[in-house]
């Protein structure tokens, strides 16, 4: 399909955001449909985001529907899930997100939707996995939105030290979107110097701990996170329509574990064309392999869903 049409799943703060950023640059997405299990809200936000049409960068076509309308989309953006309560373990978070992914995957699937989903739900590594199970779509077409926030977060903070532009610094953090993930210092660089030529140790572990945990630190503060996630998820959408083969650390199933993590990787109009093949050192692999032990083990908890 070529219709450059995404339906985005969930119309809270991120899924709302999503729709947003769309509008607000240029890009080739022609139509969002907008679905919650709430209707009502999915449509107020659909008539809000229509009043900025005449003035926004792009024209898009934005309406609000139902899972039947996923069957022509090209993308859907899943951004639902219960939030987290007090007093519930993230496993609870965890039963519960898989239970109404499998729902709604299911009726989405139904609809005759052949396309590419894009999971940004958390714990989004481990429903990334399930939509994949869920979906029975192949593995290129089912990808987590990974680790591409946290990049973002990750080049941004190396940028301010070095007093460069964040686009000019080559970086990854890797693994689940959560709180094992690692940087690959090993890798990193700023227009040919390597990072750790450039930062020391203390300062790169500092900033590495900064990016991990930046997302509680926003929470905290506001409630919860959604502009960063936003510009990430349309710089994905982006990559796909446009197909740009740009290397982004999204998430997808890694045949070598049998998970899904956040990792770079090429992608394109038919979704990840491949994972990249790196060399990392000894101790990155060895945190990377703690990061897909608590996945695994996470995805078995749910294996009688």
């Amino acid at each position: 399909m070529d219709n450059n049409k995404v339906m985005i799943v969930g119309t809270g703060n991120v899924g709302a955001s999503i729709a947003f950023a769309a509008l607000n640059q240029r890009t080739s997405i022609n139509e969002i449909i907008l679905t919650d299990i709430v209707a009502e809200d999915a449509e107020g936000e659909a008539m809000d985001l229509r009043d900025a049409l005449a003035v926004s960068p792009s024209y898009i076509k934005i309406s609000n529907g139902t899972y039947k309308d996923a069957k022509d989309c090209d993308v859907v953006v899943i951004t639902a899930g219960v939030p987290q309560k007090p007093g519930e373990s993230r496993m609870d978070l965890l039963t519960k997100n898989v239970e109404i992914l499998k729902d709604m995957v299911a009726q989405i699937m139904e609809s005759g939707f052949n396309g590419i989903f894009l999971v940004v739900t958390n714990p989004m590594d481990v429903l990334t996995y399930y939509t994949l199970k869920f979906s029975g779509l192949p593995a290129e077409r089912v990808i987590g939105s990974g680790t591409v926030l946290d990049s973002a977060r990750l080049r941004e903070r190396i940028a301010n030290y070095l007093n460069i532009n964040p686009k000019s610094v080559h970086a990854h953090q890797v693994g689940e979107h959560g709180d094992t993930e690692l940087t690959l210092w090993s890798l990193a660089d700023a227009g040919g110097q390597k990072i750790t030529e450039l930062l020391d140790e203390p300062t790169r572990n500092n900033i590495s701990e900064f990016v991990k945990n930046e997302a509680y630190e926003i929470i905290n503060r506001k409630g919860a996170t959604y502009y960063g996630i936003a510009d990430s998820v349309i710089r994905i959408l982006n990559s796909i329509f446009d197909d740009e083969l740009r290397i982004l650390p999204v998430s997808s199933f890694d045949s070598f574990s049998g998970t899904c993590f956040g990792w770079p990787s090429v992608v394109g109009r038919k979704g990840v064309i491949r994972r990249l093949d790196l060399t990392i050192s000894e101790k990155e692999g060895m945190d990377l392999q703690k990061s897909i032990n608590a996945l695994n083990k996470a995805i078995k908890s749910c294996k009688n869903l």
